[in-house]
């Protein structure tokens, strides 16, 4: 037998730490890209950027934005995680990277099913960064109540401009949190407010039924009004992904902290019916799923409907996949951690909130 020559052992050698080196890549890729968007100081001493001024348009992604035809509704939309991290817990208001990701992915496809509701407002805020939702740590909570600060400060200013007339409330994963604690701490004890609240969707978001109050509820049937549409979604087949999510999930306490969900019941209105029922609602009622991503404002993207069947299950929305190109998740590590570049509930919630505000409209006076 031939015996190999030491060069031929070092070029076995690196071949094999590079095989190591790339598996390793593989396997902790997640872990690697992560730990990148570390801010690496504690929350309790970091030096938050500087808080917005809501009485400047600059401070507002969108306000009272108008298409053609839009109805009488005024629409509070807080948006989700589109700032990475890194150094910093909070996203500054002017950062490019993150207001890119909001206009083109975030604003047409979750704030666009409201456009024909009315004016939309949606504040840009000291967003937590995309970190505060891939850990557990007190650090992450405490970033994400710091948001908190700012969704209030902006809807007190956006409310002051809006003194009268119908409101709707949306928001998406993050913002959907925001606007949970924002219904139990300002809309909920303010009789006058609530009374103007036809409906509030927190989408895609994992609410505690029991931290609802009794004067804004879950919404039990479309036409209910000064109630709550929420859910988070899962694919129907996907029980590890579901398991994780209920085990992750963190929840606003009476002491406004986020702590862990703990076992409790999440809440669940399935956005095709508009209500809490948790039998299977066939496809042929789903009335349209759309990629509305890179769509200027007020366009309105085409809607395929009969597509998702979906079922309200163990405190999550469980849904089927629809067979199109156009919804698959794209983008970087961190981009498909973010909010979907789709919205498989589209054509509902547009049906859904022109349903609740034609009943506003003809509500009894008084």
């Amino acid at each position: 037998m031939k015996r190999l020559t030491t060069r031929q052992w070092i070029g076995y050698i690196g071949f094999a730490l590079v095989f190591l080196f790339a598996a390793a890549v593989a396997v902790w890729r997640g872990d690697i890209l992560r730990a990148g968007l570390d801010p690496q100081v504690p929350f309790q001493t970091y030096k938050p950027p500087p808080a917005p001024d809501y009485s400047d348009p600059q401070a507002w992604a969108l306000l009272d934005a108008r298409v053609a035809g839009a109805g009488t509704a005024n629409v509070f939309f807080v948006h989700s995680t589109t700032f990475d991290g890194g150094s910093e817990w909070s996203g500054p208001i002017e950062d490019r990277k993150s207001d890119a990701y909001l206009r083109r992915v975030v604003l047409p496809n979750y704030a666009g099913p409201f456009a024909r509701a009315g004016s939309v407002s949606a504040p840009r805020y000291r967003q937590a960064s995309l970190y505060t939702r891939l850990t557990l740590r007190d650090d992450a909570r405490e970033a994400r109540a710091f948001a908190y600060g700012d969704v209030r400060a902006a809807f007190d200013a956006w409310l002051s401009r809006h003194p009268t007339g119908p409101i709707v409330l949306a928001g998406v994963e993050q913002g959907a949190d925001l606007l949970d604690r924002l219904i139990r701490d300002r809309i909920a004890p303010d009789k006058p407010v609530r009374d103007r609240l036809v409906v509030a969707y927190l989408m895609d978001s994992i609410i505690a039924a029991d931290n609802l109050s009794p004067q804004v509820p879950a919404c039990s049937d479309r036409r209910q009004l000064h109630c709550v549409v929420a859910w988070s979604q899962v694919g129907d087949n996907d029980e590890a992904p579901a398991r994780r999510r209920l085990r992750r999930a963190v929840v606003w306490n009476d002491h406004g902290q986020l702590v862990d969900l703990n076992g409790r019941a999440a809440l669940c209105v399935n956005p095709v019916t508009g209500s809490t029922d948790e039998g299977v609602v066939p496809a042929r009622l789903s009335r349209g799923v759309t990629n509305a991503t890179n769509l200027e404002w007020g366009a309105r993207p085409a809607l395929v409907a009969r597509e998702v069947e979906t079922q309200c299950r163990d405190g999550l929305l469980r849904h089927s996949w629809p067979n199109l190109e156009s919804i698959r998740e794209r983008g970087n590590w961190a981009d498909r951690r973010k909010a979907r570049p789709y919205n498989l509930f589209y054509g509902d919630l547009e049906a859904d909130v022109a349903v609740r505000l034609a009943t506003y409209a003809v509500r009894p006076s008084g």
